[in-house]
């Protein structure tokens, strides 16, 4: 392989690992159908994505868990599942599009560059989803579901189509994402700090 074809194999491991942050089962699911119909032609070890088996449960999980986000509590709960999902999923993603590299480098890649993007962005979103909770007692979090929903579903169509775009705006997510996540745990620091003496006294 040359390394344009390295390229566009990482941009599409990232741009679908990014897209499983929003929504873990859905670019699992992209990418059964895209090896089964021969779009695309998964690494050594992932064949077991195009079978019909793999097809049928990554359809189901996907609707389960597109709508399961709609239920008050449900979606809170989902979160604290979905954050190491999405570290699998993504890891999965990156590893499989990365065909012709060691297994070991490959696996290292994976979980280093594609299951931290999903992680990262899948934080930024339970982050997001809390502060609704607290902000609007629950009643904001369908509209951010149903955001996420059509990000995840986008996202994956651009990622299989447009891969080194839907990657480089991965990229300005996940550092978006981690500044604003500093920042929230800067103020909550300063919080702390500013309400300990007044608790002491």
């Amino acid at each position: 392989m040359s390394s344009a074809d390295y390229l566009l194999s990482g941009a599409l491991g990232l741009a679908l690992a990014a897209c499983s942050g929003f929504r873990v089962f859905v670019p699992l699911l992209a990418a059964s159908i895209a090896y089964r119909t021969g779009f695309l032609t998964p690494s050594e070890g992932f064949a077991w994505l195009a079978s019909w088996t793999a097809l049928g449960v990554l359809a189901t999980a996907t609707l389960a868990e597109m709508l399961a986000y709609y239920f008050p509590v449900v979606d809170n709960f989902l979160d604290s599942l979905t954050t190491p999902a999405s570290f699998i999923a993504g890891t999965l993603l990156m590893t499989a599009a990365l065909p012709g590299l060691d297994p070991v480098l490959r696996w290292g890649l994976g979980a280093l560059v594609g299951g931290s993007t999903a992680g990262i962005i899948q934080t930024g979103t339970a982050v997001l989803r809390a502060g609704s909770t607290v902000a609007t007692g629950g009643l904001g979090n369908p509209v951010l579901a149903t955001a996420e929903n059509v990000l995840a579903v986008v996202g994956t169509v651009l990622g299989l189509l447009l891969p080194l775009l839907v990657a480089g705006l991965a990229v300005v997510l996940v550092v978006y994402v981690l500044s604003r996540l500093r920042r929230w745990r800067e103020r909550r620091r300063a919080r702390t700090s500013v309400s300990a003496p007044s608790g002491q006294t």
